[in-house]
């Protein structure tokens, strides 16, 4: 491999996470595209707009995936709009609520293939210390996992990487501000409202980190 540069491909939400993993990632690697996927979550339209701007912002390629069918496998209230998302509420109750089957597993997957198509060793996310703790698909053993399987199932060993894994958010925040991410664009609301709704878990947690 010499002197090259890693070429990465990253899952791009429009979050604060998968920002700020972004970010480090550009100063570490060559991103040669960003992903964002759209499988009828009520934020859509927020979430690939904020990509859009955040991709612009590092001049990254940026592909929005549909992918409807992962809707019609849940009844989550991040995709049904006749449930109510649980608000002031950070717990096992309200994680469960807004799990959507296999998510992460399904966008690192395809993800992964179009790394491999590109030539690209590494699969950029954005997971989190804090919500691993009621959302497992954010945890370092899942990325472990998932390594030892894209290992066999892409021929170039595609591995996916965390530059805010081992942080909660408040550190992402200050890592964000540290790299001069662009986080008066990001979107981590599961509303897609004119403006965050500041009430359910994922704002919570993002504006208690923010405003520290």
């Amino acid at each position: 491999m010499g002197n090259r540069r890693l070429k990465g491909v990253a899952i791009l939400s429009g979050g604060l996470d998968s920002t700020v993993s972004l970010a480090a990632a550009v100063r570490k690697m060559d991103v040669v595209l960003a992903i964002t996927f759209d499988y009828g979550q009520r934020a859509a339209k927020r979430e690939r707009a904020a990509s859009a701007k955040i991709a612009r912002h590092y001049r990254v390629p940026h592909r929005v995936l549909a992918i409807p069918w992962l809707a019609g496998l849940t009844s989550t209230a991040l995709v049904n709009r006749r449930a109510a998302l649980p608000v002031h509420e950070m717990s096992e109750r309200s994680a469960k609520a807004v799990w959507v089957p296999n998510r992460n597993g399904v966008f690192i997957e395809i993800a992964a293939a179009h790394a491999e198509s590109l030539g690209a060793e590494r699969l950029i996310t954005g997971f989190n210390k804090e919500e691993a703790v009621t959302f497992p698909d954010n945890s370092p053993a899942y990325v472990s996992a998932v390594n030892y399987a894209l290992s066999y199932s892409t021929a170039n060993g595609v591995r996916v990487v965390s530059f805010t894994g081992s942080l909660e958010k408040k550190g992402i925040v200050a890592l964000g501000r540290r790299l001069g991410a662009p986080l008066q664009v990001i979107w981590p609301c599961y509303q897609g409202g004119k403006r965050w709704c500041g009430e359910c878990e994922s704002c919570l947690r993002s504006l208690r980190a923010l405003h520290v």
